[in-house]
């Protein structure tokens, strides 16, 4: 996947959760949680960009980093929603593989960094 593709990607991502948090419930939890959950989703494409203009490659990964946890971070409130039954497990499926897959690629592109196959 090229730097562009997963920058769209990671766009894509956060679009989507706008989506979701719109259409949570208007109660109190909900909103806390669709707070965190925008948050963490729209970190994830902002800290890839960051990463993608990276000084080194201590930087790029440090970084990166930064994506793998908004990710991960994302995916556990996609599951808390899930858990508080604020939303159908089924409607959520696709975010959660997506989620799933940033952070696969996001903790490959970590170890690619770290074994110096990577410059920036």
């Amino acid at each position: 996947m090229t730097p562009e593709e997963m920058k769209t990607r990671t766009k894509a991502l956060g679009l989507r959760i706008f989506r979701l948090v719109d259409s949570l419930p208007s109660t109190r939890s909900a909103d806390v949680i669709g707070r965190q959950l925008l948050r963490s989703a729209t970190s994830v494409g902002a800290n890839y960009r960051a990463a993608c203009r990276a000084k080194s490659v201590a930087d790029f990964i440090a970084k990166m980093r930064i994506v793998e946890e908004e990710a991960d971070e994302t995916a556990y409130w996609i599951e808390v929603i899930i858990d508080a039954n604020l939303m159908p497990e089924k409607l959520l499926r696709d975010l959660q593989t997506e989620c799933n897959e940033i952070v696969s690629i996001v903790v490959a592109s970590i170890k690619t960094a770290r074994g110096g196959a990577r410059t920036k």
